[in-house]
């Protein structure tokens, strides 16, 4: 039995919802509704579904903005909406499917059939992921572990060279000129580093201390063995200069 989330602002349409979703198959219950979506925001950081029925068009904050603000995206969602111009845009946003209101039960069970896949294919990952990190854990080079675009990295400390923000992402520079994307502030960045390696000089930058080639005091930058310049914030100067 699928447990799902509903978030719609209009009172009717989740009850129209919810009794389409269990009336038309014995796979789903409905455990939650809410048309707040900041309260359902809370509820599903503590109590993550099986699957979440989304609305798109909701006053104080649109499904879109929602999928941004969500904290764990390890569910499925689902976009409902009477309108099948947004379908596009909500495949594009981390939807696993949309359903157009009022739902048909064909799309209905085709939908469930994705979330089951999905599911399925993501508790198989999670448990490979989970050895694989034990594995690593229990090894004596440690590396420093990176989930992005659907994979696990484990990467050694010698191959970063610094992370650099943009906003809700990061990207991390390797030594080889890889450039990986990854879906975390630079702050969750920095909690996966090594503290005796990295230091967060700048708000938008983490570097590795060993790749540090030159300082330049007057400027307030710092050179790497990449050519890469990097700026000192003048909070962070102090401590750097500590470090080095």
């Amino acid at each position: 039995m699928l447990e799902a989330v509903l978030v719609d602002d209009e009172i009717k349409a989740l009850q129209s919802l919810s009794w389409e979703l269990t009336n038309f198959s014995d796979e789903i219950k409905v455990v939650a509704s809410f048309t707040d979506p900041f309260e359902a925001l809370k509820y599903l950081e503590q109590y993550p579904p099986d699957c979440l029925f989304l609305d798109i068009e909701m006053p104080t904050m649109d499904g879109f903005q929602f999928i941004q603000k969500l904290q764990n995206k390890e569910f499925p969602v689902v976009i409902t909406t009477a309108y099948n111009q947004y379908a596009i845009k909500a495949l594009k946003n981390e939807a696993i499917d949309y359903l157009l209101k009022p739902i048909d039960t064909d799309d209905l069970n085709a939908t469930i059939a994705k979330i089951k896949k999905f599911n399925s294919k993501n508790y198989t990952a999670e448990k490979l992921e989970k050895i694989l990190l034990k594995f690593n854990s229990d090894s004596l080079q440690k590396k420093i572990t990176i989930n992005t675009d659907g994979k696990l990295l484990f990467l050694q400390s010698d191959e970063i060279l610094f992370a650099e923000s943009d906003g809700n992402y990061s990207t991390l520079f390797l030594s080889d000129g890889q450039k990986i994307l990854l879906t975390k502030k630079l702050k969750e960045v920095n909690q996966i580093l090594p503290k005796d390696t990295f230091f967060r000089i700048h708000n938008s930058f983490i570097i590795n201390l060993n790749k540090i080639k030159e300082f330049l005091k007057t400027d307030g930058y710092v050179i790497l063995q990449s050519n890469h310049k990097i700026p000192v914030s003048r909070q962070k100067k102090s401590d750097f200069l500590d470090l080095i």
